[in-house]
């Protein structure tokens, strides 16, 4: 696979042929070989890997080569998490951010309409209001499927729709189409060798910048305290912005209710009463 998509032999392969796997080109090149987990899922990512790394700004690993089910990236040498490389991994955050986005929902240049976030769909419709985007369709789409699932009961899908209701009043100041990675949990942030942090396995869209952060602390990001200070020295945020976290985590807290089941439909539940009360 790796030397039909690189032009390369593979001489090894490092891992077992689960995906991802680490192959060895001929030149000594380790890469990884990923099969997207569906329909349209490899054009989604090496679309949004690009669209990341067109801003200049955080790390991505280059795309050696996909086609529509495989993909070839360079592999990255990690090492131990660092505060420095924290603080400079939150000034890159801030600069991609900033790179923005046409509109909230839009997906990257070539990326497909119906995206995932890990292996749940997801759906890049463009809108122009946050609050409305992110009710219809970053919220109540996953509460949906949880109900129709049965892991989320309907009297508790209620919660979440009158947070809905609520958002224009709870989003705080307005913000512009931020660049998001859009999956930034920490099993996506590498932290390299050679002291500069990556980023795997995109969700990418027009969005808020606090979701993106709002994910960092949901899942717990080494060194999160720096990577904040950084951000916030090249970007300061909204006032508020602590009190906004739990509404931003409603999303990635559905998605894995929807993936994973009823053990996360309490954590949801909270994050949803917490913000009707704050």
């Amino acid at each position: 696979m790796a030397h039909r998509l690189t032009g390369r032999p593979a001489t090894e392969v490092r891992r077992s042929p689960a995906s991802p796997a680490e192959v060895l080109l001929d030149d000594g090149t380790p890469v990884m070989v990923k099969r997207g987990g569906g329909d349209g899922a490899v054009r989604a990512e090496v679309a949004g890997l690009r669209w990341l790394a067109a801003a200049d700004a955080v790390r991505v690993p280059a795309v050696l080569g996909h086609d529509a089910h495989w993909m070839v990236t360079e592999r990255v040498h990690t090492g131990p998490p660092d505060p420095e490389a924290a603080l400079r991994f939150g000034h890159a955050l801030a600069a991609l951010h900033a790179a923005g986005a046409p509109c909230f929902g839009s997906p990257p240049p070539d990326g497909p309409r119906d995206a995932f976030i890990g292996l749940a769909p997801m759906r890049n419709v463009p809108g122009s209001d946050w609050p409305h985007w992110y009710a219809e369709h970053r919220v109540l789409p996953y509460v949906r499927a949880a109900v129709d699932r049965g892991v989320l009961r309907p009297a508790e899908a209620t919660v979440f729709e009158r947070v809905c209701a609520r958002l224009p009043e709870l989003a705080g100041p307005a913000e512009p189409p931020a660049r998001l990675h859009g999956d930034l949990w920490n099993g996506n942030v590498l932290w390299g060798a050679d002291g500069e942090v990556r980023l795997i396995d995109p969700a990418a869209h027009g969005g808020h910048r606090e979701t993106d952060l709002a994910m960092l602390r949901l899942f717990g990001c080494s060194h999160l305290d720096r990577v904040l200070a950084g951000y916030r020295q090249t970007a300061p945020l909204a006032d508020g912005w602590r009190d906004r976290v739990a509404l931003h985590q409603l999303f990635p807290l559905l998605v894995h209710v929807v993936l994973f089941g009823r053990g996360y439909a309490e954590q949801a539940l909270a994050a949803a009463r917490g913000t009707l009360a704050g």
